[in-house]
């Protein structure tokens, strides 16, 4: 099986495929010569996965060798990929629902709760700005103020650092902004929004915002740091907002990958609109008012 594939998804997700291969295939079946491969080989492989309870990993690790095997065909290495007899052999994975607060009464707590932590001043802005940005945590962590137009209220993080591998942008509503020049003074003059105490080289780590919540009172069944991308999606769909501007703010799946790269900026009109009344909204829940969101039709 060939060693030389890389895909252009950034060193670290390249890094993350390789150690999957050379933990669970290459042992295996890293000396076949590819176009010998069989499926009944790909799935006792597999299986061996599969045997450990990490079903999802061997989801995951087929469909790594399937982009394997399809670089093999295109480039007269292999007849076909063998991965695609096996649909459905393998037990589905079980959707995961990241821990999140729902009820606007519960939100407006939270939202009052993260305004009086007490730790490092970094961490409590990245608090603050997460429910009104709702990316996804490693997106927030890691931004650059290079991303940042504070003037044009416009947050426009790279292909590189978005999970889905397409460029992303994000209307800043007037509350963001807000804390995002407060912040300035402090972590401006590096690469960093949110750099670590310890290195400011390296951006606050991955546990940092759930370590924070934990502090406030909240478990990990309670809410996480991806659970305020749940809260946004529940409440803006339930708010009657268009459910494809509600999506594209969330940089969800583009089925058609190359669509994705050339319309990172759809409904942008309507999502700078969501945006500031998202903020204006929480505001609302924050001050503990009887708030009646904007509704927008479809």
């Amino acid at each position: 099986m060939v060693r030389e594939e890389r895909t252009p998804l950034g060193a670290s997700h390249s890094s993350k495929i390789i150690r999957r291969l050379e933990a669970n295939i290459f042992p295996w079946i890293g000396r076949e010569p590819i176009n010998a491969l069989t499926a009944a080989a790909m799935l006792a492989t597999l299986r061996r996965i599969e045997s450990r309870g990490r079903v999802e990993t061997a989801h995951r690790t087929m469909q790594n060798c399937s982009q394997i095997f399809r670089y093999a065909v295109a480039t007269g290495r292999a007849e076909r990929d063998p991965t695609q007899d096996l649909r459905g052999a393998l037990p589905p994975t079980k959707q995961t629902h990241f821990a999140s607060v729902r009820e606007p009464k519960e939100v407006a707590a939270l939202l009052r709760a993260i305004d009086g932590f007490t730790g490092t001043f970094t961490v409590k802005t990245a608090l603050q700005l997460a429910p009104l940005v709702f990316v996804r945590p490693g997106e927030l962590r890691g931004a650059r103020w290079a991303e940042i137009d504070l003037d044009a209220a416009e947050w426009r993080i790279p292909a590189e650092r978005m999970k889905k591998r397409a460029p992303h942008v994000v209307p800043l509503s007037e509350q963001a902004v807000a804390i995002l020049r407060e912040l300035e003074p402090l972590t401006g003059r590096g690469e960093l929004v949110f750099p670590g105490v310890r290195d400011r080289k390296k951006s606050i780590s991955e546990n940092t915002i759930n370590a924070a919540l934990r502090r406030l009172g909240y478990d990990r069944q309670q809410m996480t740091g991806h659970g305020f991308r749940s809260i946004a999606s529940t409440l803006l769909n339930e708010q009657g907002w268009n459910r494809d501007a509600i999506e594209r703010q969330l940089a969800h799946a583009e089925r058609d990958s190359v669509r994705a790269a050339y319309n990172y900026a759809e409904h942008l009109g309507e999502r700078r609109k969501m945006m500031q009344a998202w903020s204006d909204y929480l505001d609302g829940l924050k001050r503990g008012a009887d708030v009646v969101p904007i509704k927008r039709a479809g």
